[in-house]
């Protein structure tokens, strides 16, 4: 079982993540805005973040730079995009990503990542 951040504006979105995520086992925490998940990151100390990149407070690129400056390599983190482009692919590993998925994210391989 792995402690798993999701960090969604789209609650619709971020809730079926969290869903499915349950339904495979893991505890999964839920915030729909960026300064919320940096709040409770020291208490939650997730395995793997799972972050939207268009948030309205804060760009996923910013959140992952700070959750990497605070956590290091303790936290996989995974971009998740509407957009897939090799740039925006090359920009989440550039801003400390370990992957970029693009939405919606396929169930076999979130099910690999987390093992």
């Amino acid at each position: 079982m792995k402690r798993v951040l999701v960090v969604d504006d789209n609650a619709d979105a971020a809730n079926s993540l969290a869903a499915l995520l349950r339904a495979m086992g893991h505890e999964v925490f839920v915030a729909h805005e960026a300064r919320a998940a940096l709040g409770d990151l020291s208490r939650i100390r997730p395995d793997i973040a799972l972050l939207d990149i268009a948030m309205p407070d804060m760009s996923g690129y910013d959140l992952a730079r700070q959750i990497r400056n605070r956590m290091g390599a303790a936290v996989r983190m995974v971009a998740l995009s509407g957009f897939g482009l090799p740039e925006d692919r090359a920009r989440a590993l550039e801003a400390g990503f370990d992957h970029h998925l693009v939405k919606p994210a396929d169930p076999a391989f979130l099910k690999s990542l987390l093992g």
